[in-house]
C-alpha cells in the first residue's frame, strides 16, 4: 500500500468522514428484504447465506461494491464497509480504523515490529501477541471503529538488506516465517466457529522492492525461476493458504515473469485455489492499493481502467483497493468486459468472509461481540508489549559492561530516539499507542542519574553539525555513554529502499567521538541492520544491542536488557552483510544462488556475513547438545518413511523427534534459542550451506541447570526443490547442526530412490492465461 504512517492517519480520518462508523446489519429490525433473506439464518451454511444475499442485489449495487470503501446497499440494510484495516503489530492507523481524539478507542497497544518479535524465535509469544491484537481489533469493530478484516501479516521473505519494508516481515528464512505465520494466523482468526478477525497474508508474490535506481514496485517485473519461486518465495503463502487456511490474501504490485501478480491466473487460480485447495471457505483475494491501476499505467498489460478491472476479477482478484485511482467497474460492465457470474463469485467470497466473522449474526452468537474498550490497553497487554520487544533484542557485542550493575552510575543517553516522544520506536503500520516509553523515561524510572542529548539521523558530514557539542558535553558529565541510533523510517520504509547499508555517516562520526572518550560506550540500534563491522572491531565500543522497532514500550524493554532484568536471548532473523554487498548484486536480481553476478543471498547461499543469521550473545554461557539417542537408527529407507505416512500432503509427514539438552554453564538465568540446521550434498547442485529445520526457545535455564526439549522434523524439512519446482526427498547423508556457531552435530542417512513429495503445477507460457488480457495488451 502506498503511504507513510502519517498519510495513513490522514486517510483514516478522511475515510471515517466519508463512510462513517462500521455498522452490523440488523437482521431483526432491518428492511424486510434483509430480514427475510437466508443470509440472516444462522443455521444455514455460510456459502448458501452469501449466495442468497448476493442474489438479492441489483447490478448497480454489485458494480459499486468491489472497492475497499464499499458503499454497501441501503435498500438491503447494508451500511458502508471499509475493507482497509491494518494490524501489523497492533491495531493500526488505516482508512477503516477510527481512533478517537481522546477517551475510549483513542489508542491501541503497539507491540514490537514483526522482525524483532521474530528474533525471539518463540511461536508462543507470537500467538499471545496475535490473540491480544485480535481482541483489541474486535473491540474496535464492536464499537464501529474498525472492520472485521485486517491486512496483516506481511510474509514476504526478506532477502535483500536494502528493502525498505524488511522490518514488517519475520525475516529472511522461509521456515522461520512459516512458524511465525502459523502462530499468528491461529491467534488472529481464533478458535471458534466464528472468525475472530479475518487475517490477510500479503503480498502475493515475489515482492521485495520499493524504489531502487529508478525502478518502482509498480512496474517491476520480478523474473523468478521455478526453483527459487517454490523454494523461497512461496512457502510462507503455502503455509497461509494450504495449512493455516487464512481467510484472505493480498496480491502484490509487481509482475511475476511478465504478468502482474493480481492478473496471474497461474498464481491465483492454478496454485493458490486449485493446487493449495484454498477454496473450502470461499476465501477471497484483495489487491494492493492501486495495483489494478498499475495494469495499464505501469505494466502496459491493459490500456484502460475498465479493462484492468475486468482482467483483475477474471484472474481471481475479488476486491480492489483504491488509493489515488478510480476503479472503472461501471465501464467494465457497460462494455460487457466482465460477466455477471464473475462479479457474483467475487462478492460471494467477500461476504462469506464477513458471514463467517459473524457480521450478520446476533450479538450473543459469539463472545467476541462482547469485547469492548475494557479489553484494550489492559495491564496484561502492556506487559506483553514489553516482552514482545525484550525477548527479541539481540546482543551483538559485550566486553563485560553488560548487564549494568551500578544503579548509582550516571548515564548519558544520546541519539535521536533516546528521548523519543514520537513514532520513531513504532515502525511501519503502527496505530496510536497509549504511551511512548522512551529510553530516557525508562532510565529515570529506574533511578539512574541521566543526561540527554539528541543526535543526527541521516545527515552527512557536509550538513551543519548541531548535535556533537551537546552530545560530548552530556557524555563528559556521565559515567556511561549509551548511544541510541540506527535507522528510522526516514531512512527505510514503504516506498523507500536504501542504497547504502553502512551506518549513516554523521551517526558513525558521532559514535566514534563519543566512544573515544574512554568511558563505557554502548550502542543500541533502531530499525534494520547496518554494517556493524567498524563498531564490532572497535575497542572503544563496549557493547552493541539491536532493538529493531521495539514499540510503545521500547525504552523499558531496552533497559530490561541493559540492566539484566531480562537476559538477552534473541537471535538475528537475517544475515548482517558488509556495506559493499550492495555493490555486488542489484535489488532486481531475484535469484538466491551464487553466480558470476550474484554472491548469493541469505545464510543459505552466502558465507561472508559480518554476523550470521541466528547470531546472538548471552549474559551467560551454554552447552547445547543433541540427546545421546538422536537418530538412533541412523539409516532410514525413503520408501518405508512414506509407506507409514497418512498425511494428505507428504511434506507434512513426520520424520523424527530429536531430543536436545541445554546446559547453562554460567551464572545468569537465561532463555536459550536452540536452532537446528540441515547440511549435506544431496539433491541438485549447488548445495545450500545449511538450512534451518527446527527451533525452540528454552526458557529460564538457571546456572548449572540442564533443560531438555525436542525438535520435530518433517519430511518436507529434509527435502530439496528441483529446477521444475518439485519438492523431492533425496537419498544421502544428512548432518544436523545445533546452534550458531555450530556446537554439536549428528548425522543420519536416507536410502533408496529419490521420491517426489510435491509435484508442483508447471506454469503456462502466459501466466495470465484465460483472463482475456491479450485483447487489451498494447502491441
Amino acid at each position: 500500500m502506498k503511504h507513510s504512517t502519517r498519510s495513513l492517519v490522514a486517510l483514516s480520518c478522511l475515510s471515517a468522514q466519508a463512510l462513517g462508523k462500521m455498522d452490523f446489519p440488523d437482521c431483526v429490525n432491518g428492511p424486510e428484504v434483509l430480514t427475510k433473506n437466508l443470509v440472516c439464518d444462522t443455521t444455514a451454511h455460510p456459502s448458501e447465506r452469501a449466495a442468497a444475499l448476493i442474489s438479492a442485489w441489483n447490478v448497480d449495487e454489485k458494480v459499486a461494491n468491489f472497492i475497499d470503501k464499499s458503499p454497501g446497499a441501503s435498500r438491503l440494510g447494508l451500511a458502508a464497509y471499509d475493507w482497509w484495516n491494518e494490524a501489523l503489530h497492533g491495531v493500526g492507523s488505516s482508512p477503516g480504523v477510527v481512533f478517537a481524539d481522546s477517551g475510549e478507542y483513542s489508542s491501541a497497544t503497539s507491540f514490537a515490529s514483526p522482525i524483532l518479535m521474530s528474533a525471539a524465535f518463540d511461536d508462543g509469544l507470537i500467538h499471545e501477541v496475535a490473540e491480544a491484537v485480535s481482541t483489541e481489533a474486535r473491540a474496535f469493530s464492536n464499537a464501529g471503529n474498525a472492520g472485521l478484516d485486517y491486512w496483516t501479516p506481511n510474509i514476504n521473505p526478506y532477502k535483500d538488506p536494502r528493502w525498505g519494508r524488511g522490518s514488517e516481515t519475520p525475516g529472511e528464512d522461509p521456515f522461520r516465517i512459516k512458524g511465525y505465520v502459523k502462530a499468528l494466523i491461529d491467534g488472529l482468526q481464533g478458535d471458534q466457529n466464528i472468525t475472530k478477525v479475518i487475517a490477510t497474508c500479503k503480498h502475493y508474490a515475489a515482492y521485495d522492492l520499493e524504489k531502487w535506481e529508478g525502478i518502482t514496485r509498480y512496474r517491476f517485473d520480478a523474473i523468478v525461476g521455478m526453483q527459487d519461486l517454490v523454494e523461497y518465495y512461496l512457502p510462507p503463502f503455502q503455509q497461509c493458504a494450504r495449512d493455516s487456511k487464512v481467510k484472505s490474501i493480498m496480491c502484490s504490485y509487481n509482475s511475476v515473469n511478465g504478468t502482474p501478480a493480481c492478473a496471474s491466473t497461474y498464481l491465483m487460480e492454478t496454485v493458490l485455489r486449485d493446487f493449495w485447495e484454498w477454496t473450502d471457505e470461499s476465501q477471497y483475494v484483495t489487491s494492493d492499493c492501486d495495483a489494478i491501476l498499475n495494469f495499464h499505467q505501469d505494466h502496459n498489460y491493459t490500456t484502460t481502467a475498465a479493462q484492468s478491472a475486468a482482467v483483475a476479477l477474471k484472474s481471481g482478484t475479488d476486491t480492489i483497493c483504491e488509493y489515488t485511482s478510480i476503479t472503472d467497474m461501471t465501464g467494465a460492465w457497460n462494455q460487457s468486459l466482465i460477466p455477471e457470474p464473475i462479479m457474483d463469485q467475487a462478492l460471494r467470497r467477500l461476504y462469506e468472509g464477513l458471514i463467517r466473522a459473524g457480521y450478520f449474526d446476533p450479538a450473543d452468537a459469539t463472545s467476541y461481540r462482547s469485547l469492548a474498550w475494557k479489553d484494550v490497553n489492559t495491564p496484561e497487554t502492556q506487559a506483553l508489549a514489553v516482552r514482545s520487544a525484550a525477548e527479541g533484542i539481540v546482543l551483538k557485542k559485550n566486553d563485560g559492561i553488560l548487564p549494568l550493575k551500578n544503579i548509582n552510575a550516571s548515564i548519558a543517553l544520546i541519539g535521536f530516539w533516546a528521548a523519543a516522544g514520537n513514532t520513531s520506536m513504532l515502525g511501519g503500520y503502527a496505530g496510536i499507542p497509549p504511551h511512548y516509553f522512551s529510553p530516557l523515561y525508562a532510565a529515570q524510572q529506574l533511578g539512574f542519574q541521566t543526561t540527554n542529548a539528541t543526535g543526527p539521523v541521516k545527515q552527512v558530514a557536509s550538513d551543519e553539525d548541531t548535535w556533537t557539542t551537546a552530545a560530548l558535553e552530556a557524555a563528559n558529565n556521565s559515567d556511561i555513554v549509551i548511544y541510541f541510533g540506527g535507522n528510522d523510517m526516514s531512512i527505510e520504509s514503504e516506498e523507500l529502499d536504501r542504497t547504502s547499508i553502512a551506518w549513516p555517516e554523521a551517526q558513525k562520526a558521532l559514535i566514534e567521538k563519543l566512544c573515544a572518550l574512554g568511558k563505557p560506550c554502548i550502542v543500541v540500534e533502531l530499525g534494520d541492520q547496518n554494517d556493524d563491522a567498524p563498531l564490532l572491531d572497535s575497542d572503544d565500543v563496549s557493547a552493541i544491542l539491536w532493538a529493531g522497532f521495539p514499540g510503545q514500550d521500547g525504552g523499558t524493554a531496552v533497559f530490561d536488557i541493559l540492566t539484566g532484568k531480562t537476559a538477552p536471548a534473541g537471535r538475528l532473523p537475517v544475515t548482517l552483510y558488509s556495506a559493499d554487498y550492495v555493490d555486488q548484486v542489484p535489488m532486481t536480481d531475484m535469484s538466491l544462488r551464487p553466480s558470476e553476478t550474484n554472491p548469493g543471498r541469505t545464510y543459505k547461499w552466502f558465507d561472508g556475513a559480518v554476523l550470521p543469521f541466528g547470531f546472538g550473545l548471552h549474559y551467560t554461557t551454554f552447552e547445547p547438545s543433541f540427546a545421546p539417542d538422536a537418530f538412533a537408527e541412523k539409516t532410514y529407507s525413503i520408501d518405508e518413511l512414506l509407506s507409514t505416512c497418512s498425511e494428505k500432503y507428504l511434506d507434512l509427514c513426520h520424520f523424527e523427534t530429536v531430543g536436545i539438552s541445554i546446559k547453562n554453564t554460567g551464572n545468569v538465568t537465561s532463555d536459550f534459542v536452540a536452532l537446528a540446521f540441515l547440511s549435506g550434498e544431496h539433491g541438485p547442485a549447488p548445495y545450500p550451506i545449511k538450512e534451518l529445520t527446527g527451533y525452540s526457545r528454552v526458557k529460564g535455564i538457571e546456572p548449572e541447570e540442564s533443560k531438555e526439549d525436542v525438535l520435530n522434523l518433517k519430511l518436507g524439512d529434509l527435502a530439496r526443490v528441483d529446477e521444475h519446482g518439485n519438492t523431492v526427498l533425496y537419498p544421502g547423508t544428512y548432518d544436523l547442526l545445533l546452534d550458531v556457531p555450530t556446537q554439536d552435530t549428528v548425522s543420519f542417512e536416507l536410502t533408496g530412490e529419490a521420491k517426489t513429495l510435491i509435484e508442483f503445477p508447471q506454469p503456462p507460457a502466459d501466466l495470465g492465461e484465460g483472463n482475456g488480457h491479450e485483447k487489451f495488451t498494447p502491441k
